[in-house]
């Protein structure tokens, strides 16, 4: 019994000293991983050997020799401690990769930090800049001896104010909307030709009112394609605005597009926007797509802009499955080749050029549910222009209060603000839709709200809403989403 015991621990601890061996193996794999180890290789190997030399020693002992209680209890005592300490030793490892993790994740979190805190500092600079303009304008619009021809010019100067404002608040929005996934594509037929056009008439003021020559070239086949347009012309406009904002008077500008190839059903393009302005550093080019990076220059500081164009433009680009380039020189220009493949088509744009109709809702009814009263008051007078009648509350209770109590088909249509205390746009009309007289519960609600994305939509849609109307207002789509509702409905 004794003699069974003694071979019980001495190929115990062979096996035991097997396992070391696997172990040890393992371990070192995971640490060359982790790094360059070419020169500490040998030393890596050195413990192998010695582990393989124990192992074979245990097993020569075990066949070949006679082994007592000392030289068990030492072999098998001897493999515990070898597994003890490769189990300690991996363990501090872990802790050590666990610490340089954290020191990654510390790093990366300032740098984000110091990208944020720069693009804030640009932030407050761009958002006052417009913010002045309308403050300033509105004063002197106020004034009691500002002509009717100073008025309206001072109107139009805060108009435009206004539009910067919002581009840069779009920006900030889309770029978040970007990194969480929540942008979408949506193909639609699109005269790529026309598109293209169409982006360098409207930006065609702006850089040939700083003398800056400006030039467009579509040379291609296949001009119908399926595509995001709205998406293709962000990308478009961000390049050319950035260009006019970079080239000073004199220099040029050219947008062209060429068709490589085509199959027969996708066809390959090349867009180039060239200017001869100031370029860029080669060290700010390699940063030149991240979010909230400006180059810091003199001249660059002195231009309006969040530092997102260009990263939500790569972005842009790639959603659409293509690859954007650039070539620059500092004091020489800048070029970005495009390179993008799209489905060729055979169905039309739609015409855009229409004349937009007059919409008038003479005799009919609205509820508007609005808590801010500045935007309470904006809606009311655009509805009252277009003829309707209009009743109002404050928040989501009032209004389902008011359907509730009114005479059924009162309300032609209820206008709904999203987010409102007491209760949401959505509670409420939910609320409405479950009321037990059905013509009360059929009236057509619209969520007229800041919330202005596709989800919201979705969400307006699921609540129960008939259409949506997105905040800052567009005058004729908010005219033209109330008239298709109410044909609907009727």
């Amino acid at each position: 019994m004794t003699s069974l015991f003694i071979y019980f621990m001495v190929f115990g601890g062979a096996a035991l000293m097997a396992y070391n061996i696997y172990r040890y193996v393992k371990f070192s794999r995971l640490i060359r991983s982790h790094g360059n180890w070419d020169r500490e290789s040998r030393i890596f190997n050195i413990p192998i050997f010695l582990l393989i030399l124990f192992l074979v020693g245990y097993l020569a002992v075990g066949v070949f020799g006679h082994p007592d209680f000392v030289v068990a209890g030492i072999l098998f005592g001897g493999s515990i401690f070898v597994f003890v300490m490769l189990l300690l030793i991996q363990r501090a490892v872990d802790r050590i990769q666990e610490n340089e993790r954290l020191e990654a994740r510390l790093a990366a979190a300032e740098e984000a930090n110091k990208a944020k805190t720069f693009f804030l500092s640009n932030m407050s600079h761009d958002i006052r800049t417009p913010l002045n303009a309308i403050i300033g304008y509105t004063t002197l619009a106020g004034k009691a001896n500002a002509s009717a021809e100073e008025t309206s010019g001072y109107i139009k100067k805060i108009e435009t104010a206004g539009h910067q404002l919002l581009d840069i608040v779009n920006d900030v929005l889309e770029m978040s909307r970007i990194e969480s996934g929540k942008v979408e594509l949506e193909p639609v037929p699109t005269d790529l030709k026309r598109c293209v056009e169409d982006v360098g008439d409207l930006v065609r003021p702006q850089i040939t009112g700083k003398d800056i020559d400006f030039e467009v070239r579509c040379e291609i086949s296949h001009s119908r394609v399926l595509c995001d347009r709205n998406q293709l012309n962000r990308a478009l406009m961000n390049l050319l605005c950035n260009a006019g904002k970079f080239t000073e008077p004199g220099g040029s500008i050219a947008l062209t597009v060429q068709e490589l190839s085509d199959d027969g059903l996708i066809a390959d393009y090349e867009i180039r926007v060239k200017d001869t302005g100031i370029g860029m550093s080669e060290e700010f080019v390699e940063n030149l797509f991240t979010p909230f990076e400006r180059e810091r220059t003199s001249t660059v500081s002195k231009i309006q802009g969040t530092g997102l164009g260009m990263a939500i433009t790569k972005n842009i680009i790639d959603l659409m499955g293509g690859e954007i380039n650039v070539s620059t020189e500092q004091g020489v220009g800048t070029e970005f080749t495009i390179l993008l493949s799209l489905p060729i088509t055979e169905a039309e744009e739609p015409d855009a050029s229409k004349t937009e109709p007059a919409f008038r809702f003479e005799g009919r009814r609205a509820l508007l549910v609005e808590d801010n009263a500045v935007n309470m008051e904006i809606a009311g007078f655009l509805l009252q222009q277009a003829g309707f009648e209009v009743d109002s509350a404050v928040n989501g209770k009032e209004a389902v209060e008011k359907v509730e109590s009114a005479r059924p088909g009162h309300y032609d249509v209820v206008l709904m603000d999203v987010q409102m205390p007491v209760m949401n746009g959505y509670e409420a009309t939910e609320a409405i839709r479950a009321l037990q007289d059905v013509s009360r519960a059929r009236v057509p609600i619209i969520a007229m709200t800041a919330n202005a994305y596709q989800e919201d939509i979705e969400a307006a849609r699921k609540a129960g809403m008939d259409g949506h109307i997105a905040k800052p207002l567009d005058v004729q789509k908010m005219m033209q989403t109330i008239q298709e509702v109410l044909d609907r409905k009727s």
